[in-house]
């Protein structure tokens, strides 16, 4: 991916906010190991075309026993499935994400993100919020990123970018 694309600008960024975090909090949740987020999605995951070009480029690093997986996980959304929704990549033995570096925005963002009214992040963290823990954290701000993402092309459903694609 060209250095200049604003996708990259956009990953620097959240890189930066994220890592910010967590210097000052090496306890954060949100770590290897954690994958309570990628066990409980509200819907199949939406994904611009930039994303989609960069997942693809770490779905085509993978063995084709894997890909096969994810391509038969992905199929079986496409049936309807209902939240909370795993996500199609993660292997769900070791619970680790096999395509992590290419990974969409808003798994990038998850945890370290608020959006107005709405909020991001996980119950764990929810429930650190509300016994005041966390009131020190500066929290990205998941609207910006929303607006910024809109640049990096057309969205389509996870479904739909495997349908065009394999």
């Amino acid at each position: 991916m060209p250095e200049r694309s604003p996708l990259f600008r956009l990953h620097a960024d959240v890189d930066a906010r994220v890592g910010a975090i967590r210097h000052t909090r090496p306890d954060w949740p949100c770590s290897k190991g954690c994958d309570t987020c990628c066990r409980r999605l509200a819907d199949v995951p939406r994904l611009t075309a930039a994303e989609w070009g960069l997942l693809l480029e770490g779905l085509r690093t993978l063995p084709p026993q894997r890909l096969q997986a994810i391509r038969d996980a992905v199929g079986l959304l496409g049936h309807g499935a209902s939240a909370p929704i795993v996500c199609p990549m993660l292997d769900r033995e070791s619970g680790a994400c096999p395509v992590y570096a290419y990974r969409p925005v808003a798994c990038r963002t998850y945890g370290f993100y608020v959006q107005r009214e709405l909020g991001l992040y996980c119950s764990d963290i929810e429930a650190r919020v509300a016994q005041g823990e966390l009131d020190d954290v500066v929290w990205g701000n998941q609207d910006v990123i929303d607006r910024a993402l809109s640049a990096s092309g057309e969205t389509r459903s996870l479904t739909e970018w495997f349908a065009l694609t394999f």
